[in-house]
């Protein structure tokens, strides 16, 4: 996959994606990973990049023309472009399994009061936003989308089973884990991960990750198709809990 980003900032990226499983992504050539200035692209002399909005209001805009031009330099037939910006769509991990898939992304970063519409209209092909708040641009929400992306890439994690059973990957929230020591601080690892009975495992596991889920998102069962077996889960965690 190769990936650019456009950005008034790029070296906010290089102490995040080039450590830990992307940077290993980039060393092992899996990824390929680009900055591009947007300043770079302007025709003032003192690089300037923004403007006072139509219409009046606070702030300044990014100016299209420079914006424009970064595009044109980097993006390819197959390119998919995303601008990062809270009037986006809510990122989640369907959409980074969707975006794992593509060969070419071009992540527009956005800084002061955003980029001139025209730039949205014409070229980007996605408005993503990581949520329901505001940050002052686009960069770090364009670091949390690569770096989501990217470690779905085939070859990045050790094996697909690393993801598969993670939070959201089916819809609902990951089971606790532990690890070494079996006791620590008086609290024990519960027996049945020690029993070696792997059906038994899968199942504590299952009831587990819908209590998890139920306790803290349950706005995300509403939106999972349950099975028979995780209904009656759920209906025997809600007497656990609400009683």
């Amino acid at each position: 996959m190769k990936i650019d980003v456009l950005t008034l900032f790029p070296e906010m990226f290089n102490g995040v994606l080039n450590e830990s499983i992307i940077g290993r992504a980039i060393d092992n050539d899996i990824v390929d990973i680009n900055y591009t200035n947007i300043r770079d692209y302007s025709n003032n002399k003192h690089n300037k990049v923004d403007d006072y909005p139509f219409g009046g209001g606070p702030g300044m805009v990014m100016k299209p023309g420079p914006i424009h031009r970064a595009i044109e330099d980097v993006k390819s037939k197959d390119s998919r472009v995303i601008y990062l910006t809270p009037k986006g769509k809510v990122f989640n991990q369907s959409m980074a399994q969707e975006l794992s898939k593509e060969s070419h992304l071009i992540f527009l970063c956005g800084h002061y009061e955003g980029i001139d519409n025209r730039v949205i209209d014409n070229y980007v092909t996605d408005c993503v936003s990581i949520g329901d708040f505001v940050m002052t641009g686009g960069e770090l929400p364009a670091m949390v989308v690569i770096d989501s992306t990217v470690r779905l890439l085939p070859g990045v994690l050790s094996s697909k089973n690393a993801y598969m059973e993670e939070s959201h990957y089916e819809g609902i929230l990951e089971y606790p884990q532990y690890t070494r020591p079996r006791t620590y601080d008086g609290k024990t690892v519960p027996e049945v991960l020690l029993s070696g009975n792997h059906k038994k495992i899968k199942e504590w596991k299952k009831y587990e990750s819908l209590k998890n889920t139920y306790k803290i998102r349950p706005d995300l069962l509403d939106k999972k198709n349950l099975t028979n077996e995780e209904h009656r889960l759920l209906e025997k965690i809600k007497k656990e809990i609400d009683k």
